[in-house]
């Protein structure tokens, strides 16, 4: 998804190509999603139980309850949000690549800083979407649990409304809980993936003699790996993240005050395993989303769409 520095940078396709993906991508591996989400919002009780006992007692126990619509529940905020948020991380990483290349060289430092400007941009769209979606896709469970600790029924929230009240109370700001876990994360991934990615995609077979493009097989292996253990590398920071911008919890679930706080706390009750909280469900998002991204680009469906000439590397 670089462009040699010879190249000129053709934005429009670049955006376009990132929000199908974004849009494709959601839309197939939402579900997961929501599973990780519980798992990683799940707190151990006092007497040692627990809500899930995994990612497949999850879904199962979610998908008996709310059924498949509630499967989705968030999707829609996330739909809508995730074009421009796919196509700002995937664009901005191009174009530092871009800018950064050097006779159409780029060392690995650079890589790596090219994917910490992408990371570090699209945090202004992936903080509040985040923020809304996890509060939809935990209801159910925080709703799960108020009942049977005497609470009563919890109305599912909607994302608009949300929004408002945060809007009403705190002003934008309320938007943006947890953008320093959500920096942490979103910078740290693309740090690791874009150089990986790129380096292993340079490293596989060619298209045909003399080409320097990959066939298309082996850059979706290379997304996929990529992102999997660009995934699972982040996600202690992605649980903290998680943590700090649930909004309603469940009777007796710990508060924290800060990136630190919730680090330290975690590891205190729930031991160092606990940061990797549904590390399994998110490397199985994480990884079809940035396969499906080769596949767009690969694909060159915004150039189709456009009617533009498909840039070749």
């Amino acid at each position: 998804m670089s462009s040699s520095g010879g190249q000129k940078f053709s934005l429009i396709p670049k955006i376009v190509n990132g929000g199908i993906a974004g849009i494709v991508g959601v839309s197939c591996v939402f579900p997961l999603d929501l599973v990780k989400t519980r798992l990683q919002n799940q707190q151990v009780g006092a007497d040692g139980r627990r809500m899930y006992n995994n990612m497949f007692d999850c879904f199962k126990k979610t998908l008996k309850a709310e059924g498949l619509r509630g499967m989705y529940r968030g999707s829609a905020v996330n739909i809508v949000l995730v074009t421009p948020e796919k196509a700002i991380k995937l664009t901005g990483n191009d174009f530092f690549r871009h800018r950064l290349s050097v006779n159409g060289k780029l060392p690995i430092e650079r890589e790596m800083l090219a994917g910490a400007g992408a990371g570090f941009c699209q945090i202004i769209i992936t903080t509040p979407m985040e923020l809304l979606k996890i509060q939809l896709q935990d209801a159910g469970r925080t709703a799960a649990k108020e009942v049977v600790s005497g609470g009563g029924v919890v109305v599912a929230p909607k994302a608009s409304t949300i929004a408002l009240n945060l809007l009403r109370t705190k002003g934008i700001v309320g938007l943006y809980k947890g953008t320093a876990a959500t920096m942490l994360r979103d910078v740290g991934f693309s740090v690791i993936y874009f150089p990986l990615f790129a380096r292993m995609n340079a490293m596989g077979p060619k298209k045909y003699p003399g080409s320097e493009e990959a066939p298309f097989w082996y850059s979706f292996i290379c997304g996929l790996s990529a992102g999997a253990f660009g995934a699972v590398a982040v996600t202690p920071a992605d649980v903290v993240k998680t943590r700090l911008q649930l909004l309603h919890r469940a009777a007796g679930e710990r508060q924290y005050t800060g990136v630190l706080n919730a680090f330290t706390s975690i590891i205190q009750h729930e031991g160092f395993a606990a940061l990797f909280k549904g590390a399994a469900a998110r490397a199985m998002v994480i990884a079809p989303l940035f396969g499906i991204a080769q596949t767009v680009y690969f694909l060159g469906i915004a150039e189709r769409l456009l009617g533009v000439e498909k840039q070749r590397k």
